[in-house]
Formats: C-alpha cells, sequence, structure tokens
C-alpha cells in the first residue's frame, strides 16, 4: 500500500520503519521539512517528504502528532479522495495540548478528530507505549503477543488498519465505533498495559469514562515526577508497570 505518515516522533518512527520493512510505500513528513528528519526513521526504506507530498497519491495516512496539532494537520486532508483511510494514534493529553473544551465535556477523543477533520477516521495505535510498539512486535499466533484496540465506523477503513496492525507485530483487536473508542484513551485498563487478546476484551469491558481522566493525569503527574522533562519518554517496562499500577 501507498503510505502517508504526518509526524515521526516516536510512534511515526517505528511505524514509518515497521511497515516500509513490511514492503509498503511509506512517506513521512513532519512539520519542519525533510531534511530535519532523521536517516533512522528511513532506515527500512521509508522517504522523507513535505507534508503536503505526504498525503498525495497515498491510500493510508497516519496522523501521528498531538491530538491539539489536529486542526492544523486538517487542512492538509481537504482535498484526499474520499476512499483514502486516515489513521489517527493521538490522544488528549491537556498538560500538552492544552484544554479542549469538548474533550473535557465528555466527547470522545475520535469524535472530536473526525469534526475537525471533516471526515470518518480510524484510531489504532494510540493505546500501546511507543517503546512496546518498537521493541515487543511478536510472529502472528505467538501466546504472548501484545493486542490493541481498532475502532471505526466503516468496514473498509477498520479492515485496513487491522491488517496493517497486524503487520507491525500486534493483534488487531476489533473496538467496535468511534463511539466507543473512549474505552481506549488514555487512564482506561486497555491503554498501554500490553495486553493479549483475551485480557484486552475484558479491559475494554471494565473502562469507566468518569475516572479515566484523572487516572491519566496522575500517571503524568507520575511520569513528570520521575523523569523531570515533560518530553521525556518513560522506558517500555516502566511505563506498562506504571499503567497497569494506575489504569487496572
Amino acid at each position: 500500500m501507498r503510505i502517508g505518515i504526518l509526524g515521526v516522533g516516536h510512534i511515526g518512527k517505528s511505524l514509518a520503519q515497521q511497515l516500509s520493512a513490511a514492503g509498503h510505500d511509506v512517506k513521512v513528513a513532519n512539520s519542519r521539512g525533510p531534511g530535519t528528519i532523521e536517516s533512522d526513521v528511513l532506515s527500512s526504506g521509508a522517504r522523507a517528504v513535505t507534508s503536503a507530498e505526504a498525503v498525495v497519491d497515498v491510500d493510508v495516512v497516519i496522523l501521528s502528532v498531538p491530538l491539539g496539532r489536529i486542526p492544523q494537520v486538517a487542512p492538509l486532508l481537504t482535498d484526499l479522495p474520499p476512499d483514502t483511510v486516515i489513521i489517527d494514534t493521538s490522544n488528549y493529553y491537556p498538560a500538552r495540548d492544552g484544554a479542549i473544551e469538548a474533550i473535557e465535556d465528555g466527547q470522545v477523543e475520535s469524535l472530536w478528530v473526525a469534526e475537525q477533520l471533516g471526515r470518518p477516521v480510524v484510531k489504532a495505535w494510540n493505546a500501546i507505549g511507543s517503546g512496546s510498539l518498537a521493541t515487543k512486535r511478536k510472529p502472528a499466533g505467538s501466546p504472548d503477543r501484545i493486542a490493541i484496540p481498532v475502532a471505526a465506523d466503516d468496514d473498509r477503513g477498520r479492515d485496513v488498519a487491522m491488517a496493517l496492525v497486524e503487520e507491525t507485530g500486534l493483534d488487531a483487536f476489533d473496538a467496535g465505533t468511534l463511539a466507543e473508542s473512549w474505552r481506549q484513551q488514555p487512564g482506561t485498563p486497555g491503554y498501554c498495559t500490553d495486553l493479549s487478546r483475551e485480557e484486552l476484551s475484558g479491559a475494554l469491558a471494565a473502562a469507566d469514562a468518569a475516572r479515566s481522566p484523572r487516572r491519566r493525569d496522575l500517571a503524568v503527574e507520575v511520569i513528570l515526577d520521575k523523569l523531570g522533562d515533560p518530553r521525556s519518554n518513560p522506558d517500555a517496562d516502566f511505563g506498562v508497570r506504571l499503567a497497569r499500577l494506575i489504569y487496572m
């Protein structure tokens, strides 16, 4: 498939490497220009381009930018063909994104994203830590393979996203509609806890919308206390232990 990735932070970098290694034609872009994209992002064959070029002649666009920047990205997607699948990996963290009134009032994050873009999205790769995505991939059928939820409102988008998730060494779990994707938002038992397919089903069912924002913010407080720098990224094992302790 032809894939454009906007954003080459921790998640976007791993997706660029893994999907290009799987044989896909991958273009990557960031807000600072192709000359600023580090060579390791391109190590498996992905190509660095401008943001405008990343979304031209592609089957899939993956948004891997902070949720608060989605409105800035939206104009790039205005002229995309209607059958282009848009996959959103973002999560709402008010300490980083600023308070977004609609989400604070209870709107599901991915529905807010779809509203900003004016078109449907698929929610995927948002519920796994970047360390786990980079280092814990397993072959299909492995008993300890991590499962992650995929939410969408149309069958084609869901099918495409789930197939790509499988190619990144994870079990794709059909998590239902975007309206239900609050169950995979930060602060819920299925978020960054590295569960198996069987465990993830129960975790999604146990999600508590009223309690998850406070749990999310508590985890951020702990990470800041331990690492000091809000831009720091906890290693995979610490992040999973913390998520399981607070969210489950």
